[in-house]
């Protein structure tokens, strides 16, 4: 994980938490509404960031296997496209010893 890549989200994350503490700071007298509204942004932040994560790791993932798959379809077509000579060679040869038989 390239901390390069979260930074954005990881300073929007900080900057949520600063915004809602200065807001929950009109109720300074009850502590407990302050907490639990910073604990709330700071897991909310976290859902964000973790949904980002795991959104990359599935990017990463889908294009490893288009790769794969790319690969698997050229092989695939290779062999099928010298399976496809042989059998047009191999016709051409019995085509060939047929007219050699038919002009005997």
């Amino acid at each position: 994980m390239d901390i390069r890549d979260y930074l954005v989200d990881i300073l929007l994350t900080v900057v949520m938490i600063v915004s809602t503490l200065i807001l929950i700071n009109r109720f300074w007298q009850d502590l407990t509404i302050a907490i639990a509204a910073g604990l709330m942004m700071l897991s909310l932040g976290g859902l964000f960031l973790s949904l980002q994560v795991k959104m990359r790791h599935l990017e990463r993932s889908i294009v490893i296997r288009e790769r794969i798959l790319r690969t698997n379809l050229e092989e695939t077509t290779n062999r099928i496209a010298d399976k496809y000579d042989m059998a047009i060679a191999h016709l051409n040869e019995l085509i060939g010893e047929y007219s050699k038989r038919m002009y005997r």
